[in-house]
């Protein structure tokens, strides 16, 4: 009886469903249509006279039927509506529907069918799941920014031996943020390594794997490894990286390839060592408005393995500019990697006195307004020299009785430069080291004084043996002086070359002594 009043009343819906914008439909206890209209039949392509009278098995793929079945005998069972998703196939798509199914109930309150009104949210779920996306790609770009950001330094040191200028461009967003980087950092004897590097590829990997690289280069820096060698040290760091279990950042140094190019530059004697591993070579404007590349050899990138790195030295005349970059700057879709280096050649060529003026002209006339599909990682640099007065230089014989002389002549020097509140530390520290040159190493000694914003002792000799610090026991003879030396100063440590090794020892200038001026 309940079934033919429902038959009669789904006659007089028809019209009245068929104009609505929802999906509806019926279906009786057994699960068989009774009703569907033109909304069901757009969505399904299937015509009603096809699905009145069939059941959810009949029409559509097993799974999704047994998803709706499950829902429509739980609205049964419970006598109560149900509210969710579910999913919905079509001609050739498949997409999501939020449905509202409740019980049609007979006059004793019993359901004898089931009532559907369905909202197609298909493209509601996929703008939001794309807006999703979107939101998540912004949040790894950001945290990849902000990652490369602190890896890289926070302001360029002051320093005695260049004036520095530095700029990092992220590329366009559809990229991502990569791992170029550039770092300037002091060396003893008032030297400074200048560094530019690249690992290739993008997103928050490139990032930790270039700060993995930096802190390398740091390091290494440490230790006053000439550019050849700090280059080979690294080379080995990263194939050691692929030889064992790696991180994501480790995988993106390994698998995606990185390039570096490190240099010392001397402010004493104005020469400057340059190596490259598979990074593109600087440019160098002279004093004489002249700009050209510096020819360095050819290196590997790191990781590569087997081929030497090799070093060139250049004299860098007073007031000299070195630019250094990494591929982004030069390279473009429209035209190859020697026009964009002819470019910066003709803006260096035009330099102004501003150095930080330089960056933003470099970087407005080879990227024209344009955001970079590479990162872009540039630091230009201009030479400065130590005036003769901030440097004196005595040789020494290998003989104990010049030591009193040494300490003489050095006190004498730190007395021309109103430093004798520094002379009986420096005299230990003249006896230490220039007795143990004597006693172990070989000729030519030299003994160097250096003073800028602090004051450096160096005794070089032409043995590569270095001293090393020991613990004296109570009988020895020997062995305390070193140690008072590393308590008494600020810094020492060593450096070697191919002529031998500098011992070097560096004190804080006495409070209002001031720097006696120099380069500007």
């Amino acid at each position: 009886m309940a079934e033919r009043s429902l038959r009669k009343d789904i006659r007089c819906l028809q019209d009245i469903v068929d104009h609505s914008s929802a999906l509806i439909f019926v279906k009786d206890a057994h699960g068989r249509y009774l009703l569907v209209n033109k909304q069901f039949e757009r969505r399904y392509g299937l015509p009603r006279e096809q699905v009145c009278g069939r059941t959810d098995l009949d029409l559509f793929p097993r799974e999704t039927a047994l998803a709706y079945m499950e829902h429509d005998s739980e609205v049964l069972a419970k006598n109560q509506a149900f509210e969710g998703e579910e999913p919905v196939t079509g001609i050739g798509m498949a997409g999501t529907l939020l449905s509202l199914k409740f019980p049609l109930r007979d006059a004793s309150g019993q359901p004898y069918a089931v009532g559907a009104i369905c909202t197609d949210i298909t493209d509601r779920k996929r703008a939001e799941a794309a807006a999703e996306e979107a939101r998540a790609e912004a949040e790894r770009a950001n945290a990849a920014l902000t990652l490369q950001h602190s890896l890289l330094p926070q302001g360029l040191p002051e320093q005695v031996a260049v004036e520095v200028a530095g700029r990092y461009l992220p590329a366009s967003s559809d990229a991502g943020v990569g791992g170029d980087w550039f770092d300037v950092i002091p060396l003893s004897g008032a030297r400074v390594a200048l560094v530019v590097g690249d690992v290739v590829g993008h997103g928050i990997h490139a990032s930790a794997a270039m700060g993995r690289l930096r802190m390398a280069v740091r390091t290494l820096a440490e230790v006053d490894l000439a550019p050849d060698e700090l280059l080979a040290y690294l080379d080995d760091l990263v194939i050691r990286l692929s030889t064992g279990p790696e991180s994501e950042a480790e995988a993106a140094v390994t698998d995606l390839g990185a390039t570096c190019l490190y240099a010392i530059y001397d402010p004493v004697s104005g020469r400057c060592s340059i190596a490259s591993a598979g990074h593109p070579s600087p440019a160098l404007r002279n004093p004489d408005g002249t700009v050209d590349i510096l020819d360095l050899p050819a290196g590997p990138p790191l990781g590569v393995g087997g081929l030497p790195f090799e070093s060139i030295e250049r004299e860098l005349p007073k007031g000299s500019l070195l630019a250094l970059y990494t591929d982004g700057l030069v390279e473009a879709r429209n035209h190859d990697i020697d026009v964009g280096m002819q470019t910066l050649c003709t803006v260096l060529g035009d330099a102004l006195p501003s150095l930080e003026t330089t960056c933003d002209r470099v970087l407005k006339a080879l990227l024209a307004e344009r955001r970079p599909t590479d990162d872009v990682a540039l630091l230009i640099v201009r030479t400065r020299m130590l005036d003769g007065d901030q440097v004196a230089t005595s040789q020494v014989p290998s003989d104990p009785a010049v030591v009193a002389r040494a300490r003489s002549w050095a006190t004498h020097q730190l007395s021309a430069w109103h430093l004798d509140e520094l002379a009986f530390i420096t005299e230990l520290v003249v006896s230490e080291l220039v007795t143990n040159a004597i006693r172990h190493a070989a000729p030519p000694i030299q003994l160097r004084l250096i003073r800028n914003h602090n004051f450096i002792c160096e005794v070089s000799d032409a043995s590569s043996t270095a001293p090393h610090l020991r613990r004296a026991r109570i009988l020895d003879e020997g062995g305390r002086g070193l140690m008072l030396v590393a308590q008494l100063t600020g810094r020492w440590g060593t450096r070697y070359s191919g002529l031998g090794k500098t011992i070097w020892v560096e004190q804080s200038l006495p409070e209002g002594a001031g720097d006696l001026g120099g380069d500007p």
